[in-house]
């Protein structure tokens, strides 16, 4: 019964299938709002209302010739999108969706999780520099050099954020930080300049309008993918699809008090909770144009982690009052 069990949790749930299937359905969400953000129709006609268009998108590209450049690495050219769908899949096992007991915290939960979990989000982007730097590719070359550039503006707002959740419920561990805000849900206020911080930094991570500076396809003719097809660019696809899930949830979890009820009722309440994060990204993604990535940059430095410092001092605060 526990291989089975196991078996279930890495491939059915919150496992591989329900990662591949939830990712494309927020993307379609994502498309569907932020074109309607815009006065557009979005996806319609593959599967009703277009619900089956990022599938066939997937599909599309997975039966494409896959084109690798003649001087690539080739084995890091096909090794990198199959290894950063690995690390954010990896990632979604870890969020708190099996609450199992009040003794047992989640299935798979340990103290220190969160870490682990913002450690393996922040993969990708290594990932991405590599794609981009073994194209051999100028365009590809410049994205990767400004996703790591990236990241060392957004990565330390973005810990700072969810450091102070887990300073005010005494925790590292993802299930009990999560428990302990649906026992006290009236502190969840005083995390909500995290809660921001942490929403435009994910925006940031996820390399969205308007941090898609590394794409830039103006500028850049596609930047980090420029010279990815086929199956390569439809993984790095999916892991994008993946990776905006989990972020979600990994917000969802530490600033909205987690996926309380079970098995069931906490599918719920994780589908609602990330929808709503999405949807918030797919607003700042119609309502702001391209930064440049010295505005990327100093908007970071000036504003989030500043920020997030007064986060962190708000949550002493009340921590030392309670």
């Amino acid at each position: 019964m526990a291989v089975v069990k196991t078996l279930l949790y890495l491939f059915v749930y919150p496992g591989l299938l329900f990662l591949l299937l939830y990712s494309t359905f927020c993307e379609w969400v994502d498309r569907k709002l932020y074109a309607r953000f815009q006065n557009r129709i979005g996806p319609q006609y593959t599967g009703k209302q277009g619900i089956l268009q990022p599938i066939a998108d997937f599909i599309k590209l997975l039966v494409k010739e896959d084109i690798v450049p003649e001087k690539a690495d080739k084995t890091m050219f096909h090794f990198l999108p199959v290894f950063g769908i690995t690390t954010v899949m990896t990632a979604g096992l870890y969020l708190p969706l099996w609450n199992v007991s009040s003794i047992v915290p989640a299935y798979n939960s340990f103290p220190g999780d969160i870490i682990l979990v913002a450690y393996l989000l922040s993969l990708p982007t290594l990932i991405f520099f590599l794609a981009g730097w073994h194209s051999t590719n100028v365009f590809a070359g410049i994205g990767g050099v400004r996703v790591l550039t990236m990241l060392f503006a957004y990565e330390v707002p973005l810990l700072l954020a969810i450091l102070g959740p887990a300073l005010l419920a005494g925790s590292w561990r993802l299930a009990e930080i999560a428990r302990f805000f649906q026992h006290h849900p009236s502190l969840l206020i005083v995390n909500i300049i995290g809660f921001f911080v942490g929403l435009i930094t994910l925006q940031a991570k996820l390399e969205r309008v308007p941090f898609d500076i590394p794409h830039a396809e103006t500028e850049l003719a596609g930047g980090t993918f420029a010279e990815y097809t086929g199956r390569g660019l439809a993984y790095f696809r999916l892991l994008t699809d993946i990776q905006m899930v989990v972020g979600a949830g990994l917000l969802a979890t530490v600033f909205m008090g987690g996926f309380p009820g079970g098995i069931l009722l906490g599918l719920f309440h994780f589908i609602w909770k990330t929808l709503i994060i999405i949807a918030l990204l797919s607003l700042m993604r119609a309502g702001y144009a391209r930064l440049r990535i010295d505005q990327m940059v100093e908007f970071s430095w000036h504003w989030l982690a500043p920020l997030s410092v007064i986060q962190l001092a708000i949550v002493l605060l009340v921590k030392g009052a309670l």
